[in-house]
């Protein structure tokens, strides 16, 4: 039984770097309370997993933000 073909829906409209923004504002004071109450010398790599989430983030702020080659 063959189905019927629907089209394709039309993409939702997003604000992709204010989402961005949250995550990165969520790793940020996740690593400001790791340095106010610091972690164990055996779980330093969550201070250095912040830095690279902020990181991260940053970088894809840029990357959505930049003029497309279209």
């Amino acid at each position: 039984m063959k189905q019927q073909w629907h089209p394709d829906p039309e993409p939702i409209k997003t604000n992709d770097t204010a989402a961005i923004a949250v995550g990165t504002g969520a790793w940020a004071v996740a690593l400001v309370a790791l340095l106010i109450f610091r972690p164990a010398p055996e779980n330093t790599w969550w201070i250095w997993t912040c830095l690279t989430g902020v990181g991260f983030g940053f970088f894809g702020m840029w990357l959505v933000r930049r003029p497309r080659g279209d």
